[in-house]
């Protein structure tokens, strides 16, 4: 790898072009004499080669020579037509490039020695918590992006309880009252917990600010946010700090869509394996999502209890996790009611030709779903069968479904409406003569369970806002129950990433997941000819039992009980109802 690093990771698949040391300016480098440390010869002793090693911004710390630490941030280009913005020169004229100061250790009180040493290894572990694959060999001090006043502001988190002197985010009036120091790209831990609210307030409120920029055709303040909000981004920091990295990609990716990538790529990557793979592994993984599922299982049980045939009619089969509750359900009623028989179950997959998430592996893939759902009701001493049916919603018939009678007919609408496209998308109106489609078979229960959150209708910046608010939510909802490094939360983000790219810079066909709030999806389901079911005491009272009490975990019930709300700290995600 070169020395000067062209390109920076933010995570998520998005890069953003960096200067060379050639381009970052005139600027000189500091330098400070280790002398001026009165723990030199600890700090010598204690893996100089590796204490700043994997940082994002690549910095040297060299055994016998001066810290060099280069300008405060080097100039990021975005290109958008036939201009070019310098950041670091908007950076300027904001009035937001942070002032080169030589930064300096406090003196080690109490123990002395031995507690600084404690402090710099933790601030060690912190930092190479941030470790970014590079290729073996030294780095040139010439390739170090990390300011004095980063260096200082990190020191200062592990040797001092006080909070650092707070930098603002913007120079506009609205944003002024709420400034907060910048969490550096040094550390991928969080901030004290003093700091941390504010600073969350003001790369919130600065992604919001960007994404007005951007709907107003404001480029150069969107540049210089971005370069800013760039420093702030972290996809394994805290929950704030993945989002600012999510969002920024859904940024950039609005702002130039040739930067990043033609417009099919974002629902090729939408209809591939791995997002298919990422998205069960969600419902798995967030209680939000995990609940909804089982509320719409419980509905479809609960209204065709005591029937000898069962034939389920779904519309989003995904990977089929979600029909091992039901299947447990199932056998668990059995094991109480031995003298009952097991009803026969049918699950028909209904997969449209016609839409982007239907390839020519569907079929393969739906059938592979089936044989384990086959296979897992047949170890629980269950009868079920399973068929997949390709058509579109127009075509929708009894006979086409196979729909027998005597079946107590149920038809699953879990996260399936919002990828079937709306009126502003077509005229034809896909989503709604789907529904009507449906009402026709005259089944007993319809479950529908969606996000809570528009990005259908809304315009750029108000489905900006949306999504950051939707998303910062399930972000910290999954603080509360994965580990943050695991390889299924990283899993889980990164489609949760292209869900974001896709639902924010999309437009027209190009956005293939439309959202609603609830109340449109009532309304909506309503107009097709349907009536809520209240959700009575066998689907309320499991769910509830299962909402995990020692979080910020909420449930909101309807009025009457005609709908469940997931969410965290009172921000409801999924809403999970049922229609008949």
């Amino acid at each position: 790898m070169a020395s000067g690093f062209p390109v920076r990771e933010l995570g998520f698949g998005v890069q953003i072009p960096m200067p060379t040391g050639a381009e970052a300016g005139s600027g000189g480098l500091l330098k400070r004499p280790l002398t001026e440390m009165e723990i030199q010869q600890q700090q010598m002793q204690f893996q100089h080669a590796h204490f700043l090693r994997s940082v994002r911004q690549r910095t040297l710390l060299a055994p016998h020579a001066s810290s060099h630490l280069s300008p405060p941030f080097p100039p990021v280009v975005l290109s958008s037509g036939s201009s070019s913005y310098s950041v670091s020169a908007n950076l300027t004229a904001l009035g937001l490039a942070r002032p080169l100061e030589h930064s300096s250790v406090p003196q080690a009180a109490g123990t002395g020695v031995e507690r600084m040493r404690d402090r710099l290894q933790e601030l060690e572990r912190r930092l190479l918590l941030d470790d970014e694959e590079e290729e073996e060999g030294e780095v040139s001090a010439s390739s170090s992006a990390v300011t004095t006043a980063e260096w200082s502001d990190a020191m200062q988190q592990i040797i001092t309880p006080q909070a650092p002197a707070p930098t603002p985010l913007s120079s506009s009036p609205t944003s002024s009252s709420s400034s907060s120091t910048v969490s550096s790209s040094v550390s991928c831990s969080p901030p004290s917990s003093s700091t941390a609210p504010a600073a969350a307030s003001s790369s919130r409120q600065m992604l919001l600010d960007t994404a007005t920029a951007i709907a107003d055709g404001n480029l150069g303040t969107a540049t210089a946010n971005l370069a800013v909000l760039n420093r702030v981004a972290n996809p394994r920091g805290d929950a704030e700090q993945r989002l600012t990295a999510m969002m920024v990609g859904a940024l950039l990716s609005r702002l130039n869509p040739a930067q990043a990538g033609s417009s099919s790529l974002p629902i090729a990557a939408l209809c591939s394996g791995e997002h298919f793979a990422a998205v069960q592994m969600l419902y798995e993984l967030s209680p939000c999502f995990k609940l909804g599922l089982m509320a719409a299982n419980l509905a479809i049980l609960e209204a065709t209890k005591d029937q000898a045939m069962i034939h389920i009619l779904d519309f989003s089969l995904i990977q089929g996790g979600q029909y091992a509750a039901l299947l447990h359900a199932l056998a668990e009623r059995h094991r109480f009611q031995p003298a009952v028989c097991p009803p026969a179950l049918r699950i028909t997959v209904v997969a449209d030709p016609s839409s982007p998430f239907t390839n020519p592996n569907s079929s393969g893939n739906l059938r592979a779903v089936g044989d384990r759902i086959e296979k897992l009701a047949e170890r629980a001493g269950l009868e079920v069968r399973f068929s997949v049916v390709h058509r579109r919603a127009v075509e929708l018939d009894a006979s086409a479904l196979g729909c027998q009678p005597g079946e107590a007919l149920a038809v699953n609408l879990a996260f399936a409406l919002s990828r079937v496209p709306d009126e502003s998308v077509s005229p034809a109106n896909p989503r709604d003569e789907l529904l009507r489609r449906v009402r026709a078979l005259r089944p007993r229960v319809v479950a529908l369970v969606e996000q809570d959150i528009n990005t259908s209708t809304a315009a750029f910046a108000g489905r900006f806002a949306e999504a950051c608010a939707h998303y910062g939510a399930l972000l910290e909802s999954l603080d509360a129950t994965v580990h943050r490094y695991s390889a299924e939360r990283a899993r889980v983000e990164a489609g949760l990433a292209r869900r974001a790219v896709n639902s924010v810079a999309g437009e027209g066909m190009a956005r293939v997941e439309r959202c609603e709030v609830f109340g449109k999806w009532q309304a909506r389901m309503r107009m097709a000819g349907f009536d809520s079911v209240p959700l009575g005491p066998n689907v309320i009272e499991p769910v509830k039992d299962r909402v995990p009490s020692d979080h910020g975990f909420t449930i909101r019930e309807e009025a009457g009980g005609h709908g469940l709300g997931f969410g965290w700290k009172g921000r409801v995600i999924t809403v999970a109802s049922a229609w008949h």
